[in-house]
């Protein structure tokens, strides 16, 4: 119930809201008087089309509402989501579905000790490589995700994050993931879990970055006979005014073998302008899990060509062509997100 009335409040807040309101700035969300407290959102559609068996399937992806907001030494982060809301398929798989359960995607406090400690509590991105700390459909170069995203390890952590930052001509940063309960929302996360232990160390030099992961967690259900799983994932970014690349590779194991013994991807996008971004990733995969968020594919290659143009930078309207390795899941990608 709770969450129907979050909704109905920030609904009210938007209706009322006067569109040449100084406060009001697309993308930033709206600030609540002078309370230290902001209400957006976001919203993603996408449609896909198989080329190889013409199957077809339109989805209203993301509906999200956010709240954020500090005072003094103390931030928050509060968001709620329909995912996949409204689901239409044609082909051999036709269906229709309309998922109006809300889920519990962030909600944490961060305390800011000094420019060197912070401490954040509640459910988070886990501080994982770089591709799982950008969530939000409309400002990621591309509307799929790779595999890596999904198989390796948690993408949200319930419990304590320590993060440590160090500058000295360059920047050194450390997190420390700690999760010993019950997930906030266990229905939205890839992974069923009820501990997390991980750690991260980030080295960053002008426009390069440098990031190395690991940990273990706890499976309260249990994949192939396992409960224990160990990760571990390098990553890089080398961010520029007109290029960015970026790469993962991690692994998974647990005592007795190697879950997934590779996955990861290499990405590049070129900024023509502001508004004109041509994108192209190569990722390939080997798992012996899949879980309710990852592809049912236990092996592939893929490259993915795509386009993105944003007319402002809050919205983006994107293209992709995914060419598969292996069984018949080429396909064409179109999708439309827009953060308010």
């Amino acid at each position: 119930m709770y969450r129907f009335i979050y909704i109905l409040l920030i609904l009210a807040i938007i209706v009322q809201a006067d569109e040449n309101d100084d406060k009001y700035v697309l993308g930033e969300g709206y600030k609540l008087g002078s309370l230290p407290m902001y209400i957006g959102g976001y919203l993603s559609t996408d449609y896909q089309h198989n080329t190889d068996t013409k199957e077809d399937v339109f989805r209203v992806n993301d509906i999200a509402f956010l709240s954020y907001g500090s005072h003094s030494n103390f931030s928050y982060m509060a968001e709620i989501e329909f995912k996949e809301l409204y689901v239409k398929a044609w082909g051999d798989h036709s269906k229709e579905e309309l998922n109006s359960r809300l889920y519990i995607e962030r909600f944490y406090v961060d305390y800011t000790l000094d420019e060197e400690y912070i401490f954040r509590l509640g459910k988070y991105n886990s501080p994982v490589g770089y591709w799982n700390l950008t969530p939000i459909n409309v400002l990621r170069e591309t509307t799929s995700s790779p595999s890596t995203n999904y198989i390796i390890y948690p993408k949200y952590t319930s419990g304590l994050d320590l993060m440590y930052s160090y500058y000295n001509g360059y920047e050194l940063n450390v997190d420390l993931l700690l999760q010993n309960n019950e997930d906030l929302d266990a229905a939205y996360n890839n992974f069923i879990t009820d501990k997390h232990f991980g750690f991260g160390i980030e080295f960053t030099d002008n426009d390069f970055s440098l990031k190395l992961n690991g940990g273990d967690f706890h499976l309260k259900e249990k994949i192939l006979e396992y409960e224990d799983v160990y990760y571990a994932l390098l990553s890089f970014k080398y961010d520029t005014e007109r290029f960015k690349i970026m790469g993962e590779l991690g692994t998974q194991f647990c005592e007795t073998k190697s879950t997934v013994p590779y996955s990861g991807y290499l990405q590049g996008v070129y900024r023509i302008t502001e508004k004109h971004l041509p994108v192209i990733r190569f990722e390939s995969h080997n798992s012996d899990i899949t879980n309710k968020l990852s592809p049912n594919i236990e092996k592939d290659d893929v490259l993915i060509m795509g386009y993105t143009y944003r007319p402002m930078y809050p919205v983006a309207l994107k293209a992709e062509y995914q060419v598969h390795s292996v069984r018949r899941e080429n396909k064409a990608v179109f999708s439309f997100s827009v953060l308010f």
